[in-house]
């Protein structure tokens, strides 16, 4: 398992990524804008909690510094267009499952756990106190990041 930081820009991803990569003096591994997604009801406004996204932001980035992940994308806020969200990075269904109901105990799920284009399972939820979570058991990518 992994945690990894997630965090949520309202337009400046791309931006903030590039400068957070030199920072750190690390490499932007991947991106991908809205618009280079498949079509699908993975983030069509009901799906993302009424967020529409648009199609030349972020939808995901990932920086690698050092044997740290940093992620980030444009949306969909989860505690406001700029929270910070913990990503819980599985290596099974089962484990993605538990870690979220867990997670979910007490607080409110805002994402199902579910299988999506990029994940066997994601999800989202704040927990009981207050504080965002995603849970992600990612699909083998291919070619690479």
């Amino acid at each position: 398992m992994k945690l990894i930081p997630f965090l949520g820009f309202n337009g400046d991803t791309h931006e903030a990524m590039a400068f957070y990569a030199r920072a750190l003096g690390g490499k932007v591994v991947s991106e991908m804008k809205y618009a280079d997604m498949p079509a699908g009801p993975d983030m069509e406004g009901d799906a993302c909690g009424g967020y529409s996204p648009r199609p030349e932001h972020v939808a995901h980035c990932q920086v690698e510094a050092g044997g740290a992940i940093l992620m980030a994308a444009d949306g969909p806020p989860a505690q406001g267009p700029c929270a910070t969200t913990i990503n819980v990075d599985v290596d099974s269904v089962e484990e993605a499952e538990r870690v979220f109901a867990a997670l979910a105990e007490g607080g409110q799920v805002q994402m199902p756990l579910a299988e999506t284009f990029w994940a066997r399972r994601w999800g989202m939820l704040v927990d009981r106190y207050g504080k965002p979570w995603m849970v992600n058991c990612m699909k083998p990518m291919d070619g690479g990041h």
